[in-house]
């Protein structure tokens, strides 16, 4: 992902999106494949270097991920349309703007060790209900669901967080698109608003 030094995240900001974004898509690569496999997931942040998911056994990740443990997960959240009419120097011609796209993203590279044991399993299921559902019951009364998934613990070696919302642009610029964002009020809009505020 192309980061600008006025869109890049330092780590903190980078994994306070994580923590507060916990769905995103889990890339492994393998060897040899045409294309990667990407997965839709759920997952948590257990420490700043540490994820935790689960998947259904049938998944094609665990093949890709055997073949090679290097993983991305990608976690990307609302984003705004920005208009070239609204990104145009004043006293230009508003046809004249380059139009963009604002928008989050975070994409955190890692060891993925496949956990398979019960308890390992165990493990995960339990701190990943901890943190969804406080209601939840305890994963071990469930062996049907057990016995049908395996456990990732990602280890983050690398954390590339991108902020884009026009960060090298003067204050004045984007006190006029924030206002256009409130009166707009379209989706993405407020997650915008809130990155200039």
């Amino acid at each position: 992902m192309l980061i600008h030094p006025w869109d890049a995240g330092d780590e903190q900001q980078s994994l306070a999106y994580v923590r507060a974004n916990s769905f995103g898509q889990l890339i492994a690569a393998g060897r040899g494949r045409d294309l990667p496999v990407v997965v839709p997931t759920q997952f948590l942040l257990y420490d700043d270097r540490t994820v935790l998911l689960h998947l259904a056994r049938p998944n094609p990740v665990w093949a890709a991920v055997e073949e090679n443990p290097k993983v991305l997960l990608s976690v990307a959240g609302p984003w705004a349309y920005i208009p070239g009419s609204w990104r145009a120097e004043p006293g230009t011609d508003p046809a004249l703007g380059v139009p963009t796209t604002y928008y989050s993203a975070v994409q955190l590279a890692c060891h993925a060790e496949i956990v398979a044991d019960p308890e390992g399993k165990l493990e995960i299921l339990r701190a990943q209900l901890g943190d969804l559902d406080a209601e939840a019951g305890d994963p071990a009364a469930m062996p049907r669901l057990l016995s049908g998934l395996q456990g990732l613990r990602l280890t983050v070696e690398e954390i590339r967080g991108k902020f884009k919302y026009d960060g090298h642009k003067d204050a004045g610029h984007q006190g006029r698109v924030a206002g256009l964002l409130a009166a707009r009020g379209g989706p993405g809009d407020a997650s915008a608003l809130r990155h200039l505020s």
